[in-house]
């Protein structure tokens, strides 16, 4: 089956190559990888942040120093929603569950008095907030289920090439974040295998993530509902439906890594209170740890948010991270630029 195509496919692919071949010429000739490449992160600005990242890679991948850790053990996870693509002005996966409500709305009547689905339908965000985790958890299993796997990746490909951003009128799938992508590629040119744990849904995430990251499918750990295999006639179907089955977000991630990944990270990325647990989780831990966090301090190229934000809050990981040593990202001051073209 051919992909969809993101981005930057074929610069994922030619720097894949690239990689590739320089690994190839450094386990022949003796020499470390990492001094191979000339630049592997050329959308970041130098200083602390970059630097920090490289001197982390070098310690872990030089052979023979008290600080190597096998390939085996190469293990990087990443949030999603603020760590590797937008988040605002809500979670992406939220405005497909906005266009999701409109769409079915004329066959649901009921819909126009029975709340959250009144409010949404308004446009009164504050108030399907206010309805709570059950009220989101209503509008989600209302929207994600009642149909099998097939169809919902289907709808969430057509949506993912039609739909819009508000603010920079572009698929959402292109506002990945260019920096990103080249620490993905970074770290698996150096023998890391990168996975992403969310609190987004794992099967919203699937269908397009290899294409915008490089990650494949099978290396994605999200929440999700619950699935039951049917034979309809002779055809084997999974139907979605309308039970949560995993909730991938705080204490919940350390939980979906080691049930779906099987090995503690070495390497962490997220951005907010939600990821708080994946990075003490990752860094706690004997031997070379790092933990990285995204600070969105840039309201001119994307937005500015941390700790009174609805999306993407960040105030206790934003409070820990001096001292636990993890590094704070300022996307205005370390990245050159935020998206690619």
């Amino acid at each position: 089956m051919t992909r969809s195509t993101g981005p930057f496919p074929l610069a994922t692919r030619r720097d894949a190559l690239v990689t590739a071949l320089i690994a190839s010429v450094a386990m022949a000739t003796g020499t470390s990888p990492v001094t191979a490449q000339t630049d592997p992160l050329p959308s970041w600005n130098d200083g602390n942040a970059k630097q920090a990242i490289k001197t982390f890679v070098e310690k872990v991948t030089r052979q023979g120093g008290p600080d190597f850790v096998p390939v085996a053990e190469r293990i990087a996870t990443f949030d999603n929603d603020g760590t590797l693509w937008s988040e605002q002005p809500l979670y992406f996966q939220g405005m497909f569950l906005l266009d999701r409500i409109k769409a079915l709305a004329p066959g649901r009547p009921e819909w126009q008095t029975q709340e959250p689905f009144k409010s949404l339908l308004a446009g009164d965000l504050k108030a399907v907030t206010a309805s709570g985790t059950r009220g989101i958890e209503e509008l989600v299993l209302a929207t994600h289920a009642g149909m099998d796997s097939a169809e919902f990746e289907r709808i969430v490909k057509e949506w993912m090439a039609t739909a819009r951003h508000p603010k920079f009128n572009r698929p959402y799938n292109q506002l990945v974040y260019k920096p990103m992508v080249e620490l993905l590629a970074y770290l698996r040119a150096n023998g890391f295998k990168t996975y992403i744990v969310s609190g987004g849904g794992v099967e919203f995430m699937r269908p397009w993530v290899e294409a915008a990251y490089g990650i494949p499918p099978e290396q994605v750990v999200g929440s999700g509902i619950k699935l039951k295999y049917e034979l309809v006639g002779d055809k084997p179907e999974l139907q979605r439906l309308a039970e949560v089955d995993f909730i991938d977000d705080g204490p919940g991630k350390p939980v979906g890594i080691a049930k779906f990944i099987g090995q503690r990270p070495v390497f962490a990325a997220g951005n907010s209170d939600g990821d708080l647990q994946m990075l003490q989780w990752t860094t706690l831990n004997t031997g070379q740890r790092f933990a990285l966090i995204v600070h969105h301090t840039d309201a001119e190229r994307e937005f500015a948010y941390d700790r009174q934000s609805q999306v993407g809050w960040l105030d206790k990981a934003l409070d820990e991270a001096p001292s636990r040593g993890w590094l704070v990202v300022d996307m205005r001051n370390d990245w050159k630029t935020i998206y690619g073209p």
